[in-house]
């Protein structure tokens, strides 16, 4: 390292004129007074040192600096920096194609924005500036961390990453989402005086393409049930076509659907796939390649899902067996994936119970036999002699919030549901009943559902395929002549249907309600009346409703469970670094619930990254444990339940969505690197003038050297001298007796 030292002043004209004169002016007033004290000489010193101070003030004045310049010894550096995240990966980067028969000229064909830029990031590519620069290539961000793109932190970086940098050259689609915005880094090179040479790859419009954007699959399915599979098709064709999805499963089973693409917008639809046996699959969905595509990597996605056997526990506790009671119960226990059991409080009969297998002779006693209960549904029933007690309500009321069982609340026209906001399950009741009318409202004319904008997306009023279809097939149902007495819903509960015709001071009465309640959910169903979806479609449309509704509210119950031991996670589609909370149910051996124990969780991240939570004891007497972990990892996690004060194990699985920040398939953004290019003075170059970009950089000055500035005149020791030497002045005049 060179080092050259020097003093330099910041003058100005009028500054020294002024110092000249000052000092000039001082000289002759103090010749003027040695001259007038007889020419003593302790006199002349004293005035030799007001000229003096005046002298030094007046060369302070023009701001004088000790100027360090370092030059290093070495080669200027030039970093060629380049984008390696995962939009990257977009294949909209056109190169020339080979020529077609006929003479026709060379189709344009599409390769990734990372082998685009790929003959730059080699070594060998910049060997003829290597007898000037030192050449270093680094890719940003460093791997594993491929989820997002920051720009400004490796521009910003890199003055103090590379020594004596003349250069830079960023190849990259300019799509950043992390960091500060880049054109703050930008402006520090600008007074660095290093120039950014841009490259930009990538196409700022979406390229004729016909893209598999997603698949929508359920975290299980039920073996001999349909599972319905969702996906969406995104074109950018400019006409719509026809074409043939396909369906691949991992045990060899192949299916196919027809489906109309649209023109320069999304097609959504979906394959239904019936599984046989239980088991891991992994589904593949293909959409065949378009004639005019130029991406063709990105028409096939797969995602795991788990087939398992159902056997759901519904518990049904009725007063009087009035049709919708009978047609429901008939629904369920047709239902193969569905074992029912039902209790009639019938006023006629000597004792609770029925005449078959299905009925149970009495409420369960404890927490140890209600447990089993997946779903209840408690009809025109309430709390009075031969029926539900208070101790039973709060029972069902722990079901629901410690057990992640689901509530449905049925009235009818007895008004027994009144006797229930006595107890503690008025806490979970979703609407406001008017007690002036606890037999509800009757009418001959039949009334009808409307679905609101919740219920439309709802999986509980999901009956037909397409949102149109769904919505026409509400408006046909066959209505209803009776209606509860609802005033309005609570707080924090979601409306999925409202009378059709009556309204009060609130809005539209609402009709189909539902709501989460500690682990569990709860629904309100305001009618009597949805056994009369049979006319003229026979089960279509009854069977499909009230099986969603159970296997929507037993969902979390079942997401993995064993003889003793049940586990379940919230929310069940965690994102990146979204906080999961897991819930596990621990019983005895005997059947009791755990009341206290050691419960842990082993996870095991995809990258074979282990850690173990703690489910700490919550819910008095339900043994129910719950703890919190963080997934910073996406794709499948595995997860081992285990209990040491009963010995026994659950091992489940959960699939962790990857962070959305950073998008294959999206548009570049090359006004990002043109803006930085045209702040650090630099250039922006295409990904096929590489020779340009040697020349460009082989005609770069060095860098300036690196200055050291020495402030003399602001410095405290040059103030604190000036003020010793007037002080010196002051007292050695008063000794002489000048003052």
């Amino acid at each position: 390292m060179n080092v050259d030292h020097q003093l330099s002043f910041l003058t100005t004209p009028g500054t020294i004129v002024v110092s000249v004169l000052v000092v000039l002016l001082t000289a002759a007033l103090s010749l003027w007074s040695w001259r007038r004290g007889g020419y003593r000489t302790m006199h002349g010193l004293q005035e030799l040192l007001r000229v003096g101070i005046v002298t030094a003030v007046a060369v302070l004045f023009n701001q004088p600096e000790w100027v360090e310049e370092y030059r290093p010894e070495e080669r200027p550096t030039i970093a060629i920096l380049w984008d390696q995240s995962d939009s990257m990966k977009t294949c909209d980067a056109l190169e020339s194609g080979r020529e077609g028969r006929s003479g026709r000229p060379p189709r344009p064909q599409a390769v990734s924005r990372a082998e685009a830029i790929e003959p730059w990031t080699t070594a060998e590519a910049w060997r003829r500036l290597e007898e000037r620069f030192q050449v270093v290539t680094e890719p940003f961000p460093p791997l594993p961390d491929t989820t997002s793109t920051d720009l400004s932190t490796p521009l910003a970086g890199a003055p103090e990453r590379f020594a004596n940098l003349a250069g830079v050259v960023l190849l990259s689609d300019g799509d950043w989402n992390a960091g500060r915005p880049p054109i703050e880094a930008a402006t520090r090179l600008r007074l660095k005086e290093v120039p950014v040479f841009a490259v930009p790859v990538g196409s700022p419009t979406r390229l004729p393409d016909v893209e598999l954007t997603n698949i929508d699959l359920p975290t299980f399915g039920i073996v001999g049930k349909v599972v319905r599979l969702p996906f969406t098709i995104d074109s950018t064709l400019p006409r719509e076509y026809l074409t043939t999805v396909t369906l691949k499963t991992s045990d060899g089973q192949t299916l196919s659907k027809d489906v109309r693409v649209a023109a320069m917008g999304r097609t959504s639809d979906a394959i239904d796939w019936k599984p046989e046996t239980i088991g891991d699959f992994s589904l593949t969905i293909e959409v065949p390649l378009h004639s005019e595509e130029t991406i063709h990597d990105n028409n096939v996605k797969s995602a795991p899902i788990v087939i398992r056997q159902e056997q759901l526990q519904v518990l049904v506790v009725e007063s009087y067996p009035r049709w919708e009671y009978r047609y429901l119960r008939n629904a369920l226990s047709r239902d193969p994936g569905v074992e029912v059991s039902c209790l009639l409080f019938h006023p006629g009969l000597s004792k609770p119970g029925g005449g078959s297998k299905d009925y149970i002779k009495q409420f369960p006693p404890g927490i140890e036999e209600l447990s089993r209960y997946d779903v209840v549904f408690l009809g025109d029933v309430g709390v009075e002699e031969g029926q539900l007690t208070a101790e039973q309500c709060e029972l069902l009321k722990g079901l629901v919030e410690h057990q992640a069982s689901g509530l449905v609340f049925m009235p009818g026209f007895q008004g027994r549901q009144f006797s229930l906001l006595e107890t503690p399950l008025a806490e979970l009741y979703p609407v406001h009943l008017d007690p002036a009318q606890p037999g509800g409202w009757g009418s001959r004319t039949p009334g009808r559902f409307e679905l609101t904008e919740s219920g439309r997306r709802s999986l509980l009023t999901k009956l037909a395929d397409t949102p149109e279809e769904n919505l026409q097939v509400w408006e046909d149902l066959p209505g209803f002549q009776w209606y509860a007495p609802v005033v309005r819903a609570k707080a924090g509960t979601e409306t999925l249907a409202v009378h059709a015709d009556m309204a009060n001071e609130f809005g539209r009465l609402p009709l189909l309600v539902t709501r989460t309640y500690g682990a569990g959910k709860v629904l309100f169903m305001g009618t009597d009346g949805a056994w009369r979806w049979r006319k003229g479609v026979e089960d279509l449309y009854h069977y499909r409703f009230w099986g969603q509704v159970v296997r929507w509210m037993a969902y979390q119950r079942n997401m993995a469970k064993g003889e003793t031991m049940r586990l379940f996670y919230t929310p069940d589609q965690p994102q990146l670094r979204q906080t999961l909370t897991f819930t596990a149910h621990v019983m005895e051996k005997s059947g009791e619930p755990l009341s206290g124990g050691d419960v842990f969780a082993r996870i095991v991240a995809p990258s074979g990254t282990a850690k173990t939570v703690r489910l700490l004891a919550a819910g008095e007497g339900w043994g129910v444990f719950q703890g919190e972990y963080v997934p910073e990892e996406g794709g499948q996690h595995d997860v081992t339940l285990a209990c040491q004060q009963t010995g026994t194990t659950l091992d489940a699985r959960f699939f962790v969505q990857g962070a959305a920040t950073e998008q294959i398939g999206r548009p570049a953004r090359p006004e990002v690197l043109e803006e930085i290019a045209r702040v650090t003075r630099g250039r922006v170059l295409a990904p096929t003038e590489l020779e340009e970009a040697i020349r460009s950089l082989a005609s770069l000055p060095a860098p300036p050297p690196s200055v050291r500035r020495f402030q003399l005149w602001s410095h405290p020791l040059a103030a604190a001298a000036v003020i010793l030497a007037l002080g010196v002045f002051w007292v050695w005049r008063k000794a002489s007796g000048l003052f």
